[in-house]
């Protein structure tokens, strides 16, 4: 049987957000979920989803909105009016200019919040937009520390070993003429009899937050919709399909 695991990015990052994904998880696919755990919109996201069984992630982010340490402490990371750098100063630096004892205050105090908020440590733990080897080292590190599932970043053909499972990493919506519908299909038909294949996606309703701080705008309803859809259902049922969790890997 096909082991397939649908992952939600972003709870937190904005109301709109919230509710795209919270009507992902009752009337869809979703059962994996990471939050951004510094966000104002973190609690509100979590409060849409009480009492439901959901499996629930730290999504660290170092790019959007206001830390979680003291700005001074971790000078590599903020502007001058101590919010987080940008993700498009991220990716246009020619070096990686994050210090890694800074990036572990901040990962750490993010852990922190999530335990305040959910009650429990993260089932799974990952980094969200910024592609820097400090900051994976940083989750590596703390994750080992703590001994937490970190999910690292792999796309394409090269798996991602999480717990004992070797998974294999999709994420197309930041292609142009993105499908979610025909993107997920595509994952099943090929997926590898090895391990397990992982669809991130980022469900959510836009608002004025999301239009001014993100680059990944209309895909978000169009996950919303492809994860709720009856034709999605059919298909995974059609095709033999196990959902996973990361509690699963």
């Amino acid at each position: 049987m096909k082991q397939i695991l649908i992952r939600a990015d972003d709870l937190g990052y904005s109301e709109g957000v919230n509710y795209g994904i919270a009507k992902s998880v009752k009337d869809g696919l979703i059962k994996s979920v990471g939050i951004m755990t510094n966000m104002p919109m973190a609690e509100h996201g979590l409060k849409l989803l009480e009492g439901i069984d959901v499996c629930f992630g730290q999504h660290t982010n170092i790019c959007v909105g206001k830390p979680l340490t003291d700005p001074k402490l971790i000078p590599s990371l903020v502007q001058e009016n101590g919010e987080f750098k940008s993700s498009k100063t991220f990716r246009e630096a020619k070096e990686d200019f994050i210090v890694f004892e800074e990036v572990i205050l901040e990962i750490e105090a993010q852990l922190k919040r999530f335990i305040e908020l959910v009650g429990e440590p993260p089932h799974y733990f990952e980094g969200h937009a910024v592609a820097s080897d400090n900051f994976f080292k940083g989750l590596e590190f703390v994750a080992e520390k703590h001994g937490l599932k970190y999910s690292g970043m792999s796309f394409g053909e090269v798996p991602i070993k999480i717990g004992k499972t070797k998974v294999y990493m999709h994420m197309d919506s930041m292609k142009p003429n993105y499908d979610p519908f025909k993107s997920l299909k595509k994952m099943i038909e090929n997926s590898h009899d090895d391990g397990c294949d992982m669809f991130v996606c980022h469900p959510g309703y836009l608002d004025k937050f999301i239009l001014e701080n993100s680059s990944l705008t209309i895909p978000r309803p169009m996950e919303v919709d492809m994860v709720c859809n009856p034709i999605t259902k059919k298909f995974i049922k059609e095709n033999g399909v196990k959902l996973v969790t990361y509690d699963d890997l």
